[in-house]
């Protein structure tokens, strides 16, 4: 029950674009195919992520383990998750080893994709998803803060003199 309710939130368009975006940045032979199993099969041992983590950032991660076995898989699982964060996805979008390993919220991975798609361009590599927002700093004088402080400002509305005077509904009540 709460598994198919994490797969319902699984996207094949956004998983097929994540993977299109790590075939165009890492220049593997992958199918970019969405559906589930592929994607799980493509990225379940992490070596494809490690290799997209060396793309962004030569040099990211020293050593990608290309054993079958599950803890080297889970290894470079956890490799990639670090790299991610130090590339700046934020902690709640990237996902836990064992959502891919154990194929338990694929849909995290892809959520967790995309945020490092975002990232791509700050590595001068191709992005995927909207372009991420760039800090809006304003700074004013103390005049200005000031002078704000003395504006009564019509977004506080005004009734014009309306009262709710005259308005009851239903029985009025007897005391």
């Amino acid at each position: 029950m709460y598994q198919s309710k994490i797969n319902s939130k699984y996207s094949e368009e956004l998983a097929q674009e994540s993977l299109e975006w790590i075939k165009a940045v890492t220049a593997e032979p992958i199918n970019t195919s969405g559906d589930t199993d592929n994607f799980f099969e493509v990225l379940k041992d992490g070596v494809i992520l490690c290799k997209l983590a060396n793309a962004l950032q030569p040099g990211s991660i020293k050593k990608i383990n290309e054993s079958k076995m599950a803890f080297k898989c889970m290894e470079n699982i956890s490799a990639f998750l670090e790299c991610a964060k130090n590339f700046g996805v934020p902690t709640q979008e990237t996902f836990q080893s064992v959502d891919l390993w154990e194929r338990q919220n694929l849909n995290s991975v892809v959520i967790c994709l995309q945020s490092l798609g975002r990232k791509a361009s700050n590595f001068n590599k191709p992005s995927i998803g909207p372009k991420e927002a760039d800090k809006n700093v304003r700074n004013f004088s103390e005049e200005q803060l000031r002078a704000g402080q003395n504006v009564i400002s019509l977004q506080y509305g005004s009734n014009k003199g309306a009262t709710q005077s005259g308005i009851n509904f239903g029985n009025t009540r007897h005391m």
